[in-house]
């Protein structure tokens, strides 16, 4: 009798799995759906910073495989209500150079954006090529990586605030 029961018991465990699984694939995608807000990103209009000056300008390090000195304007640092950071970057080359540029990191998906380059006179001029690029782990001059990574989205998520991100770029990321 003791078997029996335990055959009744398998057949009825595996009829209500097979009654499930169509059940199942029908709603698998429904509650992941459901939670996910599915709006399209907007990206708020930049304006473009005032030329930055020598006493606003932080430098962070980048990594040892560059003679390049990096900085961050901070008066020029904004986090969007787009989810994006907004700065002035100026690269110091170790052969004498200067070059400025107005950029945005988006946290959310590793992206960097060029809005403008800075000119000798002090003055701006619009990137050409104004298109979202991953932010892609190079050998040398890897200082968007660093920025993404250690001063703007350590989380992958937007810092909240500019003070906690020239707070870090003060005093150095946290250690992990």
């Amino acid at each position: 009798m003791a078997k029996f029961h335990r055959l009744i018991l398998a057949w009825v465990t595996a009829s209500a799995l097979f009654a499930a699984v169509p059940a199942m694939s029908q709603w698998k995608d429904w509650d992941y759906d459901l939670d996910q807000e599915k709006k399209s990103w907007q990206e708020l209009q930049a304006q473009i910073p005032p030329y930055p000056k020598s006493e606003n300008l932080l430098k962070f390090d980048a990594g040892s495989n560059t003679a390049n000195t990096f900085y961050l304007d901070s008066a020029s640092i904004s986090v969007g209500d787009d989810g994006v950071v907004r700065y002035t970057l100026m690269v110091k080359t170790g052969g004498g150079a200067t070059n400025v540029s107005f950029e945005g990191i988006r946290c959310d998906t590793r992206e960097l954006k060029i809005y403008a380059f800075g000119r000798p006179s002090g003055e701006w001029s619009r990137a050409r090529d104004t298109q979202w690029r991953e932010i892609a782990f190079r050998e040398i001059n890897n200082h968007h990586l660093t920025l993404f990574r250690e001063y703007f989205c350590p989380t992958r998520k937007t810092i909240a605030t500019v003070p906690q991100i020239l707070n870090t770029l003060k005093f150095g990321p946290p250690t992990r």
